[in-house]
């Protein structure tokens, strides 16, 4: 988590709401990223669908159910949708996110068992700095 929250650094010096992801295989980081919203224009550059992406990249295949993510906030519905579409066999994160939080906040779409996969889910790891760069951020904006 330590790693997601470096990454989660360099998306607030960028600009970025500080989101950070890791994606990590036996204990080994196979991809790192961070939110890229209003660098690229493109509202799907969540931390988490990008550090989706390189993994998939990495490992040549969609399936990632030997993966787990770490990311320093709650994912929301489509970061969600992605993780379950993508088999990750694990989801980490730090803090809640109480108006878009889809693991389990608003949603538990990564073990509805309505869905074709779930995932395991950990929440909470290094929640209080986790929450405390998101607050910073948007203190600044204000």
């Amino acid at each position: 988590m330590r790693g997601a929250l470096d990454e989660a650094c360099r998306a607030a010096a960028r600009g970025e709401v500080p989101v950070g992801a890791l994606a990590v295989v036996n204990g080994t980081i196979i991809a790192r990223a961070h939110n890229l919203r209003e660098v690229s224009g493109d509202p799907t550059s969540h931390a988490e669908l990008i550090v989706i992406r390189k993994a998939a990249a990495r490992l040549q295949s969609w399936r990632l159910d030997a993966v787990t993510i770490y990311v320093t906030l709650e994912p929301c519905a489509m970061c969600a949708g992605a993780l379950v579409n993508s088999r990750v066999r694990r989801v980490v994160w730090g803090c809640d996110d109480p108006k878009a939080g889809a693991v389990r906040t608003l949603f538990n779409i990564g073990n509805d068992s309505r869905l074709n996969h779930r995932f395991e889910c950990t929440s909470g790891v290094l929640a209080d700095e986790s929450a405390a760069l998101l607050r910073a951020f948007f203190k600044r904006l204000r």
